[in-house]
């Protein structure tokens, strides 16, 4: 019996052991818990905003259509388009047309989601975020505090589409190998429970609603957002993730991001996130930047082709914000009739061709010593910001201005594999500083078969590069060189 009763208590002990830990409602605790790894390696994600303002899908060139309500009742936001959002509003809709009116408007018709999952798979993502709620309050699946709070069904499958939008695309997503999560909006601009009590408001509506939407769908990502006008005990926040982390179906492998209340960036919750900028520059901390295709997040008719990035300069805002430790999530705006615009498509496919040959380089890697290697001049590196910060890649890697360096070559690192990626193909011969291989290391061109000369000078590697013409080149920009054996 005393045998026994040792081997019961020592596997007792053995399970406590690999027991999953428990989170308390505080940030000490929850800011212990780490990203999980399926997130730092997948470094590429798309955004999704689509909802009841993408009926109008309007905006003042340069802003965000998604804030369509906002730009078109207050009038203090003149910088953001109150003049023009009213104008082009009372014009086309008339003046009585409110935007809830949006809703019945918002049909669908095209949604095809398992289209929509192949289109966001070939581009090379790992996963996906949708907006189940934006600010407007407006939720794309069943949800009976949004029909509550607003005395009327403000939901996807109770008016509009007649569809549970949000799952039908996790079903779609999920038959792929992405993971899919979501963006969800702490606040609602025009709630009437929100605008008398928020307290009462967070108690019957945020609180369960958030419940709600985990405990039917187990998001992989939760992207929190419009948590700036309270702190995070007034969203009780941390109550919230201690459910999340602990209870509910995501809780093994949620990602997080860090807007859980007001003063929270940068400072608590999981990844940190930085939107139309660079992002950061610190290769210890989980970080995401995000950004549209043009400069709005939804879609926006107003946009043009020169509004809207090329496809090689988003591959070059990856492999930069890759090789700083970052992620990339990248937005689409799909239609209010349920179409992912076509230009939208193809910036994807342009994506996911360049990461056919070079994404050994990004999934799964981590950064350097250092993010990149300049070529001579005066360092002009972009802005650091959480918002609208400075950020021309062409101009610090193609375009230079007269005088000043450039961004001669990015590195990412798997195991003892320097990655090189070149946004400039090298003519002859490339030297890459500051590294140390061994005698029976292997130097090759991601893409095209076959091992590259090279030889040890000093600190650097001279490596051979081969003449390649548009037709025998493995892609069409960045191209990566691969070292294997670095022990420096």
């Amino acid at each position: 019996m005393k045998k026994l009763l040792l081997f019961v208590l020592a596997f007792g002990f053995t399970l406590n052991a690999y027991a999953a830990p428990v989170y308390e409602a505080n940030w000490q605790s929850l800011d212990a818990r780490e990203t999980p790894q399926w997130w730092k390696d997948a470094k590429f994600g798309i955004f999704i905003h689509w909802g009841p303002y993408s009926v109008p899908s309007f905006s003042k060139n340069g802003f965000y259509s998604e804030w369509y309500w906002r730009n078109l009742v207050d009038e203090k936001r003149v910088k953001q388009g109150y003049k023009e959002t009213k104008a082009f509003h009372d014009a086309n809709y008339g003046p009585l047309f409110t935007y809830p009116d949006f809703a019945t408007e918002f049909k669908t018709e095209l949604f095809d989601p398992d289209q929509w999952a192949e289109v966001m798979e070939s581009s090379g993502a790992k996963y996906v975020v949708l907006t189940s709620k934006h600010h407007d309050g407006f939720c794309l699946w069943p949800n009976e505090q949004a029909d509550r709070s607003w005395g009327r069904p403000w939901n996807s499958v109770g008016t509009g589409p007649g569809r549970d939008l949000l799952g039908e695309l996790t079903t779609a997503v999920r038959k792929t190998e992405m993971k899919m999560g979501i963006y969800y909006s702490l606040y609602e601009w025009y709630n009437p429970l929100y605008a008398s009590d928020v307290d009462l408001y967070v108690d019957q509506h945020m609180i369960p609603q958030f419940k709600d939407v985990v405990s039917k769908y187990a998001p992989s990502v939760i992207f929190s957002d419009g948590e700036w006008e309270h702190p995070d005990t007034t969203w009780r926040s941390t109550e919230m993730l201690a459910w999340l982390f602990n209870e509910s179906p995501s809780k093994d492998e949620i990602v997080i991001n860090d807007r859980w209340g007001k003063g929270c960036r940068h400072t608590h919750g999981g990844y940190y996130t930085t939107e139309y900028g660079s992002g950061l520059n610190d290769p210890s901390i989980a970080w995401e930047e995000s950004r549209g295709m043009a400069h709005s997040y939804g879609f926006s008719r107003t946009e043009n082709l020169a509004d809207y990035n090329t496809g090689q300069k988003f591959v070059y805002m990856l492999v930069d914000i890759v090789s700083r430790g970052g992620n990339f999530l990248l937005d689409i705006g799909p239609t209010a009739d349920g179409r992912i615009p076509v230009i939208q498509q193809e910036r994807m496919k342009e994506i996911g061709d360049w990461l056919a040959i070079n994404g050994e380089a990004i999934y799964g890697t981590k950064a350097w010593k250092k993010s990149c290697q300049w070529t001579e001049g005066k360092i002009q590196d972009a802005e650091r910001g959480e918002y609208k910060s400075g950020f021309d890649i062409m101009q610090l890697t193609v375009n230079p201005q007269e005088g000043f360096a450039t961004k001669e070559m990015w590195f990412t690192q798997k195991g003892d594999a320097l990655y090189a990626i070149c946004p400039v193909y090298p003519e002859d011969k490339m030297l890459i500083k500051g590294v140390k291989v061994a005698k029976d290391a292997e130097v090759s061109l991601l893409g095209l078969p076959g091992k590259l000369k090279w030889k040890q000078r000093g600190d650097a590697i001279e490596v051979e590069v081969p003449a390649v013409t548009p037709s025998t080149a493995p892609c069409a920009y960045a191209w990566t060189v691969k070292v294997s054996g670095v022990f420096e």
